[in-house]
């Protein structure tokens, strides 16, 4: 249930990514978060992608969330693993009951 999200891009520079989407997640203000406690402070769809993002990697920084894009800042280089758990949590955030990963 629910619409998946999908990255339409993902843009590399130093510690920070730049997640492109297909949908809006924000009104035309953004939202900054600093940590998983400022981010569950707030009730709304950013600070719940950015509570949940804050949540799955320790290494997290900063989150910030306009219209269709978000970037995400960490203390450790960005990697694959990192990168397509971040795009995978992203994808998911709107859906009811995530799809179970293929051979699950």
């Amino acid at each position: 249930m629910g619409q998946r999200i999908e990255v339409d891009s993902t843009t590399l520079i130093d510690d920070t990514a730049v997640f492109s989407t297909n949908r809006s997640l924000t009104g035309t203000d953004g939202e900054g978060f600093t940590s998983r406690e400022e981010a569950s402070s707030s009730d709304t769809f950013p600070a719940r992608l950015a509570s949940e993002l804050f949540e799955a990697d320790d290494a997290l920084t900063r989150v910030y969330v306009d219209q269709n894009v978000l970037v995400v800042a960490r203390s450790a280089a960005w990697d694959d693993t990192s990168t397509t758990a971040t795009e995978r949590l992203i994808e998911d955030f709107f859906l009811f009951y995530p799809e179970e990963p293929a051979g699950s």
